[in-house]
C-alpha cells in the first residue's frame, strides 16, 4: 500500500511535537499548525491522535521490508535475517525511541481497550510480516508454535530496546542474538523444527 504524503506530513509534525514535550501532551490543533493544515485536514486522515501511532509502526515495517528485498539479506541463514529484520525494524524508529515508548504506554492505561485490541492485532501484523521478510516456511501446529515463540522474541526486544541507551542499541542487539540462540536451541531437539536452509 503507498504512503499517504500527507499522513506522513501530519505524524512528522506530531513526532516533533512530542519531543519538544512528550506524547501525553501532543494536542491535534498543535500538530495542524505545526505542520501547516487546519484540524479538518487532520480529520480527513484521521479519528484521533491514537490513530498516528500505526503509520510509525507502518514506517518500521516498511523499512523491514524493503532491506529484506536486498540480494544481501536473503543470503544470510534464518536466524541472521530474523535478527536483521527485527533490529532494521527497531531501527526506523530509533529517531524517536522516547515518544515511541510513551506511545506504547499510552495504550497500556486502564480504561484504553478501544486501542488496546487494535495494538494486539498490530503485533501480529507486524509479526507476520517479520516472518515473510525472514522468509520462514512452517505451517500448521509447527507454525503456530513458531509463531508464538517469535511474537515472545520481538516483543521483549522491542521492551529491551525502549529503555536501552547503549550506543548503536548493542545491549538490544546483544539481548536479540541470545534470545534467537535460544529459540534455535530449542527448535534442533524438537522433532520436526529443523530451521529451513538459507535460500540461496
Amino acid at each position: 500500500m503507498p504512503t499517504d504524503p500527507a499522513l506522513q506530513q501530519i505524524l512528522d509534525a506530531a513526532l516533533d511535537c512530542a519531543e519538544r514535550s512528550s506524547w501525553e501532551q501532543v494536542r491535534l490543533h498543535e500538530v495542524a499548525a505545526a505542520a501547516g493544515l487546519t484540524l479538518e485536514d487532520l480529520r480527513v486522515h484521521l479519528r484521533e491522535k491514537e490513530d498516528l501511532t500505526d503509520p510509525w509502526f507502518d514506517r518500521a515495517d516498511r523499512a523491514m521490508l524493503l532491506d529484506a528485498a536486498s540480494a544481501e539479506f536473503r543470503s544470510l541463514p534464518t536466524r541472521a535475517r530474523l535478527h536483521r529484520a527485527i533490529m532494521t525494524w527497531l531501527d526506523a524508529l530509533a529517531a524517536h525511541r522516547r515518544v515511541t515508548r510513551q506511545m506504547i504506554l499510552a495504550k497500556l492505561e486502564p480504561g484504553h481497550v478501544h486501542i488496546q485490541v487494535p495494538a494486539v492485532m498490530r503485533i501480529s501484523r507486524t509479526v507476520q510480516w517479520l516472518r515473510e521478510a525472514a522468509g520462514l516456511r512452517d505451517a500448521g501446529l509447527r507454525r503456530a508454535l513458531a509463531e508464538s515463540v517469535l511474537t515472545g522474541i520481538y516483543l521483549a526486544t522491542f521492551v529491551h530496546w525502549m529503555g536501552d541507551d547503549s550506543p548503536g542499541s548493542t545491549r538490544t542487539r546483544q539481548r536479540l542474538d541470545h534470545l534467537l540462540g535460544q529459540a534455535e536451541w530449542l527448535a534442533l531437539r524438537l522433532p520436526g523444527f529443523a530451521p529451513p536452509p538459507a535460500r540461496h
